[in-house]
């Protein structure tokens, strides 16, 4: 609090200070947003004492650090950064830590945005990128590294084609070359899977999937556990100008005291509905790492403490017209890009994979689902009515 004011102030300046916080505020559940980007401070001391003192809001306030120590709870980090996005979160890791000459091996799976960021940023700055198959062993994807091969990146499972990689022998070869190691564990929302507990330097998050829940806030966070990583990130955000809102960190706390609830049960659900397309004549493959008889069930049910709701399948092949009438029949499924939120979503996959330097034959046009909350009874008529178009193009 400032100190009280002189007497005889005039009427404007009383107007200004009036109506401060008197004493200790009531203690809630959640905790309190401030709104401010002056932060006042104790004495003169302070005014350059960077290492003791809070001395610009964008740095974040008391909701934003309190969502930044939950989120360290939940990662078993040291230190938490949070970006506007989690795009942001992804190439604010890789701004913070790459300088031009350096390499970076990125997975071939990885979230579309991703790509657009490396090739057309990072590269532009003189930072090699080079795709891996997703499919490689861990000790042949070390090995291929180059002497400037600074960061692996990896996302497991992929996030439309589901692979899985061995996260923890890729870390641990690559540490004995000194080369750090950072996951995109937004499937795994640091709940399902510890990406920092299985070795890896930095376990990456959108936020704005499963932690916010319900569609409606934007956020990316990095867990780091190395002191000298958590200051280069926390860095790299006070140069590039980064910050979130009071609002929001409040509105991710809140989405994240439910987390393993919704999880559980999106998972249970996603389980589910996957267990009939199965079972379903116009399905040729499941994608699904937690569905027994999937591609990378084995290191899911070693790595992983459970699934949550999104997972792919591929159907016989059709002309593209059945497709989207077996998206277009969807009533209960939307039609949207993003998931993580309560409501159930589907698209068609097909046109991001051509972008990937391994092409892959899948067998028919890839479809990716986002299980939500709903009954699973119900998304299961939705999709056997979606079935049951395309089944009527297919020929």
């Amino acid at each position: 609090m400032s100190p009280r004011l002189p007497p005889n102030c005039s009427d404007e300046t009383r107007l200004i200070h009036a109506g401060k916080v008197k004493g200790d505020l009531a203690r809630t559940v959640g905790p309190p947003i401030q709104k401010g980007s002056t932060v006042l401070l104790p004495n003169a001391a302070a005014l350059y004492d960077d290492a003791n003192y809070l001395t610009y809001g964008r740095g974040g306030l008391s909701a934003q650090i309190a969502l930044q120590d939950a989120l360290g709870e939940l990662e078993g980090a040291a230190g938490v950064t949070l970006y506007p996005s989690g795009i942001a979160a992804i190439s604010g890791a890789l701004l913070a830590l790459l300088k031009a000459g350096d390499e970076v091996l990125v997975v071939d799976n990885v979230y579309k945005p991703v790509r657009r960021f490396c090739d057309n940023v990072l590269r532009r700055f003189g930072v090699g990128v080079n795709y891996f198959d997703p499919r490689i062993a861990p000790e042949e994807l070390v090995s291929s590294a180059a002497p400037a091969t600074r960061l692996i990146l990896m996302e497991t499972p992929g996030s439309l084609s589901f692979e899985m990689q061995d996260m923890a022998r890729v870390a641990d070869l690559a540490r004995a070359r000194g080369i750090l190691t950072a996951a995109d564990n937004t499937w795994g929302a640091g709940l399902l899977f510890r990406p920092l507990a299985h070795g890896l330097d930095l376990s990456i998050q959108a936020l704005t999937k499963y932690v916010g829940g319900h569609s409606d806030v934007f956020m990316g966070s990095v867990a780091a556990n190395d002191p000298a990583l958590v200051r280069r990130l926390a860095d790299g955000i006070n140069h590039m100008g980064w910050a979130v809102s009071g609002e929001d960190a409040y509105a991710m706390l809140r989405g994240l005291r439910t987390l393993p609830l919704r999880l559980e049960k999106q998972g249970a659900n996603g389980l589910a509905v996957a267990a009939w397309l199965q079972d379903q004549p116009e399905v040729a493959s499941m994608y699904h790492p937690a569905l027994p008889g999937c591609p990378g069930y084995d290191l899911w049910a070693r790595d992983f403490s459970g699934a949550c709701g999104l997972f792919g399948f591929t159907l016989k092949p059709a002309p593209q017209a059945a497709v989207d009438a077996f998206l277009d029949a969807l009533q209960v499924f939307g039609l949207g890009f993003s998931w993580g939120g309560f409501e159930s979503l589907a698209i068609w996959c097909d046109p991001q994979l051509k972008a990937r330097k391994t092409q892959r034959d899948y067998g028919g046009p890839l479809i990716r689902l986002h299980v939500g909350l709903e009954a699973p009874a119900d998304l299961i008529a939705d999709l056997r009515a979606g079935l049951d178009a395309y089944a009527k193009l297919a020929g």
